[in-house]
């Protein structure tokens, strides 16, 4: 069953890729460079545009005229349908291995067998996996489904679910990996995958420029990673999992010479190890890709950046969590930039304009939540939030995809308004999404948003206030950007009349998907609040997570106060959001005019990208442009090859003019070689 799992994905992108490739060589059987467009927003044109060639936003159809690739409707369903089988499955593995205790490793090859390094390829499945296999194939599943309904009219859909599929794949190799290197594959497996994905519309240059950033500053993070792990392998001698959880008590105390610095080996490793998972899961500093990331189609910002691979960090961290409760100024500062990440990305939410930003930074500051979960030690709560998050924040993200669908390609907010009568179904289900992440009771979001805050105010960690103050003031902004960018799609007035007329409900393929989300949204709280958050943890988890002595009982044992916290800021924030949209739309106006630079800097993002470019991007250009001219063209080409060829140029040009074709000329030069050789006999010879 495990096996199916894994590799039913593999074999659905495999298939979705042939059938691509075929596809394109039967439309194009020269061969030649066919040129593809795409609207002002990349998007492929739906059914609904073909009446309109060219609308006041200057989308234009092209699709039509481009038919899509044969066995597109082959890619979707196999693709799809394998994915569903595999999701069903993970249903029945996390009942099996959480409730039953069936925890399974199965050995499938010898990988790398060189010196002390031996890897076995082996897939590991207990809680902790069971639960990352429900969430990413669950999800992976829907999204499938839903990008049959929005990818309809895209000629390149078999391209596109191959990349889907193998995303799943490399997705499902991290979390069953049984050692840090076959972890190492799935991880840059996935990075691989969200380059295809977000450069899918590669004929756009801000979806390509967006793939390559994501890819750059997740090669950053995964430096760090990579010596991590070389640096557990020295000291252990081993990437098996079990070995060097056995091996780690052995390492407290020991430090690791790093540049002249003797550094406490497991604090060193741990930091290294977070480093990878700050840049995979866009934590503050190794953050600008995924706001970016937008430029790829909506399925796949629901796909990498509400569910799945942005989690593979927080999923890492637990993973590893018997090495970081070892190392507590490793576990600090994973408190320090989860909490500076939810507060950082909750302010830069309350501005931006882009529908599908929004709930990136959302994404962005909720990720930060998990990981103020992990620094605290309470590693099955990020994981509650991790497993909720997945569901409405994959709902809000294929919402947004419905208004978008709706408002052919608009993805300003400020070009919206009224559409709760016009798409009441969207409407509903994305205000359940958006109930569930602002934390309303009795929804997901709920459950496990405040117990992150509750294990923050209870932990033991040097930033433990630093985590709480900022999850809860995230908390207040959360809500208020949350429902701003409802009140200003569905509510009011509308501010683009023609496409609000035009305006209607997306396919079935995409309702079905959002429907279950939402259901998920609402029950995937409570039922799960024991097992993940209360007095059912070390039965359900049991060795996959080494959970901090004692976090839960004391996080049920915090004051009334701090437990009603959340919802208090929770309903500020719906009041406030309220008010500036609903009630007084003036207000924003006048308060962003009055303080214009701090809107300036919240809109700007906190100016990242531009001092990112300053001190890496400029000096590295200049760095280049001057080894390029100067170093390889004035240097190497002047002195070098270019310059010794040069010089052989000059004589055979010279000598050539020796060659006139004259007979007397001939003779005086032959007249002038006997005379010479002569003079060699005669006084060369002589010398000896």
């Amino acid at each position: 069953m495990i096996q199916a799992i894994v590799f039913l994905p593999l074999i659905g992108a495999v298939l979705a890729g042939l059938i691509a490739i075929f596809g394109a060589h039967a439309r194009n059987p020269s061969g030649d460079v066919v040129e593809h467009h795409d609207d002002g927003h990349g998007h492929g044109a739906h059914a609904s545009d073909v009446h309109d060639d060219h609308d006041d936003h200057g989308h234009d159809d092209h699709h039509a005229a481009e038919p899509p690739a044969a066995g597109s409707r082959a890619a979707e369903f196999i693709t799809t349908g394998l994915l569903l089988v595999s999701a069903a499955l993970s249903w029945v593995a996390l009942v099996d291995v959480g409730f039953m205790h069936h925890d399974v490793r199965i050995a499938l090859f010898t990988w790398i067998n060189s010196g002390d390094l031996q890897i076995a390829w082996a897939l590991r499945v207990d809680t902790l996996t069971a639960v990352m296999l429900v969430v990413v194939n669950t999800v992976s599943s829907l999204v499938h489904l839903y990008s049959i309904g929005y990818m309809d009219e895209d000629p390149h859909r078999p391209r596109f679910f191959a990349y889907l599929s193998l995303f799943t794949f490399a997705m499902l190799m991290l979390v069953t990996s049984d050692n840090l290197v076959q972890l190492f594959f799935g991880w840059e497996g996935v990075g691989l995958a969200s380059y295809l994905l977000i450069g899918f519309w590669y004929q756009k240059p801000s979806a390509n420029a967006a793939a390559i950033k994501a890819f750059v500053v997740n090669r950053v993070g995964d430096f760090g990673f990579a010596l991590g792990i070389f640096a557990i392998f020295m000291m252990i001698g081993s990437t098996d999992f079990e070995t060097v959880f056995a091996g780690a008590q052995g390492l407290t105390g020991k430090t690791i010479d790093f540049f002249g610095w003797h550094a406490d080996a497991l604090t060193l490793i741990c930091l290294l190890l977070f480093m990878g998972a700050m840049g995979k899961s866009a934590q503050f500093l190794l953050h600008t890709w995924l706001p970016d990331a937008m430029e790829g189609p909506t399925p796949v910002s629901a796909l990498i950046h509400a569910a799945t691979m942005v989690t593979a960090g927080v999923f890492m961290v637990a993973r590893l969590s018997p090495l970081f409760e070892l190392a507590p100024n490793a576990q600090a500062a994973v408190m320090f930039f989860g909490a500076t990440t939810a507060f950082f990305a909750a302010t830069v939410g309350l501005v931006q304009n882009d529908i599908k930003r929004i709930v990136a930074y959302s994404t962005c500051s909720q990720l930060g939540y998990m990981f103020v979960a992990m620094g605290a030690g309470a590693y099955s709560v990020g994981m509650f939030h991790l497993f909720t998050h997945a569901f409405f924040k994959a709902l809000l993200f294929l919402g947004s995809g419905s208004v978008i669908y709706a408002m052919h390609h608009e993805q300003d907010i400020r070009n919206m308004g009224g559409l709760k009568d016009k798409i009441p179904f969207t409407y509903i289900v994305m205000v359940i999404g958006t109930l569930a992440l602002t934390g309303f009771p009795l929804t997901a979001g709920y459950f496990s948003k405040d117990a992150i805050i509750e294990s923050a105010f209870v932990s033991h960690n040097p930033f433990a206030f630093y985590g709480f103050l900022m999850t809860v003031i995230a908390a207040g902004l959360t809500s208020f950007y949350s429902w701003r960018l409802i009140f200003k799609t569905f509510h009011g007035e509308p501010h683009d009349r023609k496409h609000y007329e035009a305006a209607h409900e997306a396919p079935l393929w995409m309702l079905v998907p959002i429907g279950i989300l939402a259901a998920g949204s609402i029950l995937a709280g409570f039922p799960f609040k024991e097992l993940f958050a209360g007095h059912g943890v070390a039965e359900f988890f049991r060795d996959s997570l080494k959970m901090h002595p004692g976090i839960i009982d004391e996080m049920h044992h915090v004051p009334q106060a701090i437990a009603f916290l959340p919802t208090v800021m929770m309903a500020l924030g719906f009041v406030v959001s309220w008010l500036f949209y609903i009630r007084r739309p003036y207000l924003p106006v006048e308060l962003a005019n009055q303080h214009r630079m701090l809107y300036q800097f919240l809109l700007n993002k906190w100016y990242f990208d531009e001092l990112y470019d300053f001190i890496f991007v400029r000096p590295t250009k200049w760095l280049g442009r001057f080894l390029w001219k100067k170093g390889d063209g004035y240097v190497i080409d002047g002195f070098g090859p270019d310059g010794v060829s040069a010089r052989v140029l000059d004589v055979t040009r010279n000598v050539v003019k020796i060659q006139t074709g004259y007979l007397y000329h001939y003779a005086f030069a032959m007249l002038i070689g006997v005379a010479g050789l002569i003079t060699w006999f005669m006084f060369g010879a002589g010398a000896h």
